[in-house]
């Protein structure tokens, strides 16, 4: 149960952080492309590394699986899932899975569009507007 505190103490953090962070960039950017949400997905690709980095068995840090569960899935994962991906892509590069890693950006990227526009339509077709 302690577990879930974690995540979910670091999940509120890091999506506040989200809001304000995308939000102040694109506010002031204004130029019609989503540049805060790649930003922070970038932010928190760059942040889960470190984290992964600290967690490591080797590391000197030696993250505890509390500082673990709060700052990676908690704080990493309210703030962005694609840190989430990216750190499991890497993963596969590292393990010379080279064309896992290529069908999990592929498999992600466009079957993730794809559904986002399937529940799109979904509710348009139910008399909702969609994006």
């Amino acid at each position: 149960m302690t577990a879930y505190f974690y995540i979910a103490a670091g999940g509120a953090l890091g999506s506040i952080a989200r809001y304000w962070m995308a939000g102040a960039i694109d506010g002031r950017l204004n130029m019609g492309f989503p540049w805060g949400t790649v930003l922070v997905n970038i932010a928190g690709s760059f942040a889960i590394g470190i984290f992964a980095a600290m967690a490591a068995g080797e590391s000197r840090w030696g993250l505890s699986d509390s500082a673990r569960l709060f700052l990676m899935v908690g704080i990493c994962g309210g703030f962005t899932t694609f840190s989430s991906f990216s750190l499991q892509t890497l993963g596969l590069l590292r393990e010379g899975l080279l064309l896992r890693a290529g069908g999990n950006v592929a498999i992600s990227v466009l079957v993730c569009v794809a559904a986002t526009w399937a529940g799109a339509a979904l509710m348009q077709a139910l008399g909702r507007s969609g994006p």
